[in-house]
């Protein structure tokens, strides 16, 4: 059967999102008011036509699992197919790994008995934390009129020293592969990838074979020699939310009306749990300016420069300002706010002041009073 298979890789990893995951993974967070990460990618696959996605998680994964439920919302609850969800639980039993992997080619053989029975010739692998609005039926196209091994989706525009980068040749070939250079350049690898089923598991074999782990390290970097790996370079929005810096600043670029135009286009929609709270009310004698409102908030005080979630109250008198909160956040009278971040359910009380800078936002933990 042509086509692609969706392979989406949530886990827990070294990160500087702190308070947010204390709750869940990366691929859960909440982002642009209505929406978890991982929506971005798995709405990415559904427009390119893909029917069948496999979720690869551990660590803190109930709240993926709540997030994502049957599929439904992505119309992927189906009888054949559709969306399937691979906790690594059994997993645990056989490495003594407390249902962890060390890397992406072991998360996959941890699933191998899924990867044999999928249906497609194509496979597309990416990460959870990636928010992306890009064509994928295009990137499968060019991987079958190159005739290439691995097709790797990249960017020119370069990000942390962590992310792992591409050297091209003239045809567009990736040459080296190199991860945690003082000073990037090339192109930095945005972690999607399309490969045949059959390429992908005779890697799988041979990697665990040689007790390789690591996709970037065991693929990438040690067959690059051997595969012909080429680059898809994407020029459009594309941000890893991977630090609570990065999170705060990918959020407010949100309130540019060319960002959010080019996330959220009408030819490949965004798709996100469904949502049955009622219209938001914003009181006139208050104030709300440039921000992101989903349904069920009441606004009665000021609020300039935010994105809330849903249930959010915000009473008279209360001043938020660069601020993201998160659903069912309150808060109080008098209150004032200045580029915090609030996980679910906090309270602020009465005539509070929290105020912390744009490049190290305060956060609250979930369910706490302040």
């Amino acid at each position: 059967m042509k086509g692609m298979h969706g392979i989406i890789f949530s886990y827990e990893k070294p990160t500087g999102l702190r308070e947010l995951i204390d709750h869940r993974v990366h691929g859960s967070v909440p982002f642009a008011g209505d929406y978890r990460v991982v929506d971005f990618m798995l709405s990415n696959m559904v427009n390119a036509g893909i029917t069948d996605v496999g979720v690869i998680m551990h660590g803190k994964c109930q709240s993926m699992l709540d997030h994502l439920g049957s599929g439904k919302s992505w119309d992927l609850s189906r009888k054949n197919g559709g969306l399937t969800l691979l906790p690594a639980f059994a997993y645990a039993e056989r490495r003594e790994s407390a249902g962890k992997f060390r890397g992406k080619m072991e998360a996959l053989d941890c699933v191998r008995n899924y990867l044999e029975h999928i249906r497609q010739d194509y496979v597309v692998l990416s990460d959870s934390d990636l928010v992306i609005n890009i064509p994928l039926q295009e990137v499968l196209q060019a991987h079958m009129d190159t005739g290439a091994d691995i097709t790797a989706v990249c960017t020119a525009a370069l990000g942390d020293r962590g992310d792992t980068y591409f050297k091209l040749d003239a045809t567009g070939r990736v040459v080296d592969t190199v991860r945690d250079i003082h000073t990037p350049e090339g192109y930095r690898c945005l972690n999607i990838f399309i490969l045949s089923k059959d390429l992908l598991l005779h890697l799988l074999e041979d990697c665990m074979a040689h007790n390789e782990y690591s996709f970037r390290g065991g693929v990438l970097q040690k067959r690059g020699g051997e595969l012909d790996i080429r680059a898809w370079i994407w020029n459009g929005y594309a941000a890893r939310i991977d630090t609570l810096q990065a999170y705060y600043q990918r959020s407010m670029e949100l309130l540019r009306p060319e960002i959010r135009s080019e996330l959220f286009c009408a030819e490949r929609p965004i798709f996100g749990k469904e949502n049955d709270a009622p219209s938001s009310y914003i009181d006139p004698a208050g104030g709300c300016v440039n921000s992101l409102v989903a349904d069920g908030c009441d606004i009665q005080g000021t609020v300039k420069n935010c994105i809330l979630f849903r249930g959010v109250q915000v009473e008279p008198g209360a001043d938020v300002e660069g601020c993201i909160l998160f659903k069912g956040t309150v808060v109080k009278r008098g209150a004032t706010l200045r580029n915090v971040i609030t996980d679910k359910y906090v309270t602020i009380c009465e005539n509070e002041t929290l105020i912390s800078r744009e490049t190290y936002p305060l956060v609250i933990e979930r369910g706490a009073t302040v």
